[in-house]
């Protein structure tokens, strides 16, 4: 049968209409469900009435039958991911919750977004072990889990992952020893500031020292060379007893020597009748005990003493000092008119934030009575002032480290 031309018209209009009116029913429903059961700062307002491929944040596929990308950053989603919300959306591609405090451990139904190819997760409040979930997404290609609070091991089920190109972990409390990633296709790779140990594997020893800083127990690699310590024998050997017992005679007999002189010497010297002690003698000083009018001389030792010394508040919680704060990790920040702020991981895994101040020219009193000002400002919205630093070439301030990111990473 011919159709007419109008018919094709008509018909073509149709198959359009349908096209533009389709709508991805099940992926619509499990994101309204998400959004219900996760409180969030309305930055997220989602019309049920129309269809979810005009959401923000939402991406559909040509055909808007199912949603293909859902980026959702810096938006004030709060508390765990639910099971059945975003683990439902099986032909998800890209899926961005980074910067926001989400909480929790990872669905283990994300193992059903098997055609995810990026996963950014980064500066949120996660928690758990490496999520196993995650190694059956065999075509991801960037992974990135920084800056939460994951615990445990490295699994070496990550080299199921072995399309990425990027895998960044950092900023965690991962810890035990890093197995052998296969790194052929790895571009970009990232795991410190953790609690790792041991050795670097031969795959990853391509990338630079920064990727594997603040990890105290790691070596080899970029880092530096492990050195295992060695024993021959439990016990001294023969030479090293003699050479004890030899030096021990030694000792014994010159001391016993010097016991006998000074015995000899008192025997010699002929009796002195003491002079009697009088009040004036009592209270006169020793003719070597002179007295120094030097401020250096008085207070030279406590001068010593306070050289390295950080001055904490009495609200602080930390107990560190310069050389502690010297020895720690570092990353720049940010850098303004004032000085440069670092964020600073110590060994013992605290983090803060140093301002090292430029051009700052006052005295010492000056600068403290400044500091006891900021020190005492308490407010839910400004960073408190833990402790400071005051020499004439260094004068260091140390904040709180807040992890949830930065107010330009939030703008933006």
């Amino acid at each position: 049968m011919v159709l007419s031309f109008s018919s094709v018209i008509l018909v073509s209009v149709l198959i359009l209409s349908y096209g533009v009116n389709s709508e991805p029913v099940q992926d619509k429903q499990a994101l309204l469900t998400f959004l219900s059961m996760v409180k969030h700062e309305n930055r997220v307002q989602w019309n049920s009435s129309t269809s979810a491929c005009d959401w923000v944040g939402v991406e559909c596929d040509a055909t808007r039958s199912f949603v293909f990308t859902l980026r959702l950053p810096g938006v004030g989603l709060v508390g765990s991911i639910p099971p059945k919300t975003i683990g439902l959306l099986n032909r998800l591609r890209v899926l961005s919750l980074r910067a926001n405090r989400l909480s929790g451990t990872v669905p283990a139904d994300f193992s059903n977004l098997t055609l995810l190819r990026s996963l950014y997760l980064q500066e949120n409040q996660f928690t758990g072990s490496f999520p196993s979930s995650l190694t059956r997404l065999t075509r991801l290609v960037r992974l990135d889990l920084s800056s939460n609070n994951f615990t445990g091991p490295i699994p070496v089920r990550v080299n199921n992952l072995a399309h990425l190109t990027g895998l960044f972990l950092q900023n965690n409390t991962f810890s035990g020893s890093l197995p052998a990633i296969n790194s052929d296709g790895l571009d970009d790779f990232d795991v410190s500031n953790n609690n790792l140990t041991g050795s670097i594997p031969y795959t990853l020893s391509k990338f630079p020292a920064s990727s594997f800083a603040g990890n105290i127990g790691l070596c080899g690699g970029p880092l530096r060379a492990c050195n295992p310590t060695y024993r021959k024998s439990s016990g001294l050997s023969t030479g090293a007893i003699v050479a004890i017992v030899v030096g021990s005679v030694l000792v014994a007999l010159l001391f016993l020597l010097c016991l006998i002189l000074f015995l000899c010497k008192q025997q010699r010297r002929p009796d002195k009748k003491e002079k009697p002690v009088t009040e004036e003698t009592r209270a006169a000083p020793p003719a070597e005990a002179g007295t120094s009018s030097s401020k250096d001389d008085v207070t030279g030792g406590s001068i010593e003493r306070e050289k390295n010394k950080l001055v904490f508040f009495e609200s602080g919680v930390y107990s560190f000092d310069l050389e502690d704060l010297l020895r720690a990790s570092a990353e720049v920040l940010g850098k303004g008119s004032v000085g440069t702020s670092y964020k600073a991981v110590l060994e013992e895994g605290t983090a803060v934030v140093v301002k090292r101040l430029k051009d700052v020219a006052a005295s010492k009193r000056e600068f403290e009575m400044q500091m006891e000002k900021l020190g005492k400002i308490k407010h839910e919205k400004v960073v408190p002032l833990r402790a400071f630093y005051y020499s004439k070439d260094e004068k260091l301030l140390v904040y709180e480290f807040m992890p949830n990111g930065s107010l330009s990473a939030l703008l933006h």
